[in-house]
């Protein structure tokens, strides 16, 4: 009965936690890495800095 119990706790909860954080995980290390290959591909050009800029920020004469 304990081992019935366990099983359906590791079919119900474990596994699809299990799997959810580790896609997280994997998207987060592939948006890091892709972020910091396009960096390096447009770095000194105006595209990077405009994309490093805040659109919201006020500007101050």
């Amino acid at each position: 009965m304990l081992g019935a119990v366990l099983m359906i706790l590791l079919l119900v909860v474990v596994m699809p936690v299990g799997i959810l954080m580790s896609g997280a995980l994997a998207a987060a290390l592939l948006g890091g890495l892709l972020k910091k290959d396009v960096d390096n591909t447009y770095a000194g050009s105006e595209l990077l800095d405009l994309s490093e800029t805040d659109p919201y920020a006020q500007v101050v004469d």
